[in-house]
């Protein structure tokens, strides 16, 4: 078939089928580094990881996987501000998707910014309704915040009894093992 196509056309196409080749062992060349990365991470060697991660995405600008596993990986690193700038960053490339969102929430709730939190998951929540954990890390984050208005109003009025019982309610529900939110 192809010897009855013009000579530049049959140029083109094999350039393309070349291109599409390349492109697909490049895809697996990422995948398999982001599956080491992975296995890193797991294995507590996050610097590796996200050696491994950056090689990777280098000159992959909107590289979902490979950026929000780098996400998580400055994460458990400790080193929020860039995981927050990143996280940001995807969720403006990815509007759509609500883990970004769920995962800056988290973030924000580590640092008592509890309102910042609540929007961020409000926002995971309109994307995809269905989304369990960022609906979990909600109610954290509304525990949080009703904890903080309770002892603003007990601050105001220390004999109230009846707050000083809601609040000692809501301490031992916050003091259940979460950890401020969960990312994915």
């Amino acid at each position: 078939m192809l010897s009855t196509l013009p000579k530049q056309f049959s140029a083109s196409l094999r350039a393309l089928i070349v291109g599409l080749l390349v492109g697909c062992c490049v895809s697996t060349a990422v995948a398999d580094e982001l599956a080491e990365a992975e296995r890193l991470l797991k294995q507590g060697q996050a610097l590796q990881a996200l050696d491994k991660v950056e090689l990777a995405i280098a000159g992959k600008p909107r590289e979902l996987h490979g950026r929000f596993l780098k996400g998580l990986i400055l994460t458990e690193m400790g080193r929020q501000s860039e995981a927050i700038t990143l996280y940001t960053q995807i969720s403006e490339d990815y509007p759509e998707l609500p883990e970004p969102y769920n995962n800056l929430a988290v973030l924000y709730a580590q640092q008592k910014q509890y309102d910042r939190a609540r929007q961020l998951l409000e926002m995971a929540i309109r994307t995809h309704p269905g989304y369990a954990l960022a609906r979990e890390n909600l109610g954290d984050v509304y525990v949080r915040l009703a904890s903080q208005s309770y002892d603003e109003a007990l601050r105001l009025d220390a004999s109230n009894k009846a707050m000083k019982a809601k609040l000692a309610q809501l301490r031992e529900l916050g003091s259940a093992p979460a950890t401020g939110g969960r990312v994915k």
